[in-house]
């Protein structure tokens, strides 16, 4: 059989059509949502909407430390802390109308037609909640309660309670502080959770990790979770990574299985143990991500220690540190 030739204007029609259509089909590489928890949203100051692999959908985030002041210098932390910064207030009255924005935004679906939240999966795009973080801690503001207090208020008024809690992400320095006892109250109004900072067992590493402003020590930590912890059950934090280039030593591991066991031994409320590694690009070029493996083990260690309180893994990424 002899096989027709299709005419060259036709044979290049088809060809432009095939390649019009593979150009139109072609998408755009999938954006990792997930990673992307940049503090800047829109023309606000204190609040970035983010999506949140721990919390498993959309968490509300609140920087109170936009001046990214400090009492921790953390190794791992992305924020170089030996910048000398100046001093920022921080204003309710406009952290009230930044999250009524987010709020809306997320409530009536505008957030999601926004680039960066358009590869957001469909399951994850309910409102879990208003999580205070940002680039310091956000305890050290004296009026800390009046900040949590905006939080509850624009999740009643957007008729979310019972559904969207408050977050407090600490480094757990302040936990017994006036302005953290007063929000406290409206934290249990509002079923709110205390996420604490724990990284060390020892004071020496403690010291060398957390690097605390004068004064701060592993002790005045663990006691300030304990405290804490009898008003509000919480979550505690832990990042462990390899520190020029070697895994935390057992010994350490211990200590800080210790350190756990005594907070709860003398009344400590602990829901959950949250173990994490590096994800993103650190400051200091001394510290590196755990592998899976070694972070599986760890967490393994210390879920038959402090049985039957739950232990949760959260795997990083291979990032290089910062410059």
């Amino acid at each position: 059989m002899v096989q027709q030739r299709m005419p060259a204007e036709e044979s290049n029609s088809k060809m432009a059509n095939e390649s019009n259509h593979l150009k139109k089909s072609k998408k755009p590489p999938r954006r990792d949502v997930v990673t992307d928890h940049r503090r800047q949203w829109r023309d606000c100051s204190y609040v970035y909407p983010v999506i949140s692999r721990r919390a498993g959908g959309l968490s509300i985030g609140v920087n109170l430390s936009i001046d990214k002041r400090c009492n921790f210098g953390c190794l791992y932390c992305q924020i170089d802390r030996r910048i000398e910064r100046p001093a920022m207030e921080v204003i309710i009255p406009q952290l009230r109308r930044e999250l009524d924005a987010a709020l809306t935004a997320a409530t009536t679906g505008s957030l999601w037609q926004e680039d960066r939240f358009a590869e957001t999966p469909a399951d994850m795009r309910r409102i879990n909640d208003i999580a205070f973080s940002g680039d310091g801690e956000p305890t050290r503001l004296e009026t800390f309660d009046l900040a949590v207090q905006a939080a509850a208020d624009a999740i009643h008024q957007h008729s979310l309670a019972g559904k969207v809690k408050i977050v407090v992400i600490t480094n757990s320095s302040l936990l017994v502080s006036p302005q953290m006892r007063r929000a406290l109250k409206i934290l249990n109004e509002m079923n709110g959770e205390i996420w604490a900072k724990l990284d060390a067992g020892t004071e020496d590493f403690f010291q060398q990790v957390n690097r605390p402003a004068a004064g701060l020590n592993l002790a005045n930590i663990c006691d300030g979770i304990r405290e804490a912890s009898t008003a509000c059950p919480l979550t505690i934090q832990t990042l462990f990574f390899r520190l020029d280039s070697q895994p935390p030593s057992r010994d350490e591991i211990n200590a800080y299985i210790d350190r756990l066991r005594h907070i709860i031994d003398t009344g400590g409320r602990i829901r959950l143990v949250q173990l994490h590694t590096i994800a993103r690009s650190p400051a200091s070029s001394q510290v590196s991500t755990l592998p899976d493996d070694q972070l599986d083990a760890i967490a393994e260690t210390v879920r038959q220690a402090i049985a039957p309180i739950p232990v949760k893994t959260y795997y990083g990424r291979n990032v290089p540190p910062q410059g």
